[in-house]
């Protein structure tokens, strides 16, 4: 990597208010690239205090960061998952977990050693929905916790409060498409998120959230049904069940790339879904 590229690379971490960052020890990237969560022990680089920037009058000014009316909005008639005709009246996630149970209805059961739910606000404006659980996940039950959820967390924390949004993780909540790691972190396969899909559209419409922010094309895909790339969709506003989708990043796939084209571009969106949600 060029010395020009580490530049940037660290500026923009600083940029999103990272104090630390994690630096990949002697493990091959293509190791990192195929199981993430799996990735050798990181060591801790600590980022240089900024001086004070000074902004122009247009960096200054706020873009439209609303999503535009729905009848302008693309809906998700073709998503592999519909919302349930049947879900239970008065329905809660403690009710929907309960109907998961130990779920056996798919081979995702086989390996698994913790159906991973889902974490924060039962009622959050704002909704993450990634692709599904990795090792630290299944050992834990809790989505989002190994390194792709720890850049999740300093996302979400560090953005809002560079916008002047007083907001936590434990605020928003956090779930994927798939309750049960596959395999050797292996894409879902559509019939494993269409029988997962059920209990995700009961998760979201019991939290009814001002907006969701879909994490990677997989779940961009489930949720919507579009069949573009998420180079393409990302950045756009979309619709599920009436409720603004925000399309952005993995963070796995953000630990990954050394341009920080695509980690500026996520961090864009997230501005957009968090001051739409919360301003």
């Amino acid at each position: 990597m060029q010395k020009h590229q580490i530049r940037e690379y660290l500026e923009f971490y600083r940029d999103l208010g990272f104090e630390v960052i994690y630096r990949r020890a002697s493990r091959s990237e293509y190791v990192a690239a195929v199981s993430p969560d799996d990735a050798a022990p990181a060591s801790v680089v600590t980022l240089p205090t900024p001086p004070p920037r000074q902004e122009t009058p247009a960096q200054r000014q706020q873009p439209n960061l609303a999503p535009p009316p729905a009848t302008s909005l693309q809906q998700a008639p073709n998503s592999l998952f519909q919302v349930p005709g049947l879900a239970p009246e008065n329905d809660t996630l403690a009710s929907i977990r309960a109907d998961i149970g130990d779920c056996k209805r798919c081979r995702l059961c086989e390996a698994r050693k913790n159906i991973v739910f889902g974490v924060g606000d039962e009622n959050a404006r704002l909704v993450f929905v990634g692709e599904g659980p990795g090792a630290d996940e299944d050992e834990q039950g809790i989505p989002f916790v190994g390194r792709a959820g720890q850049l999740l967390t300093q996302m979400i924390e560090n953005t809002a409060a560079k916008e002047g949004i007083s907001l936590r993780r434990a605020d928003v909540y956090i779930c994927n498409v798939v309750k049960c790691r596959p395999p050797e972190n292996r894409t879902p396969l559509p019939d494993e998120m269409e029988i997962c899909g059920q209990f995700l559209s009961r998760q979201l419409n019991v939290i009814a959230p001002k907006a969701i922010c879909v994490l990677g094309g997989t779940a961009m895909k489930a949720l919507l049904g579009v069949k573009e790339g998420i180079t393409k969709l990302r950045g756009q506003w979309h619709r599920w069940n009436g409720i603004p989708v925000m399309i952005t990043y993995h963070p796995s796939y953000l630990l990954r790339q050394v341009s920080p084209q695509a980690k500026r571009e996520a961090w864009e969106d997230l501005k957009a879904v968090l001051h739409y949600v919360y301003d």
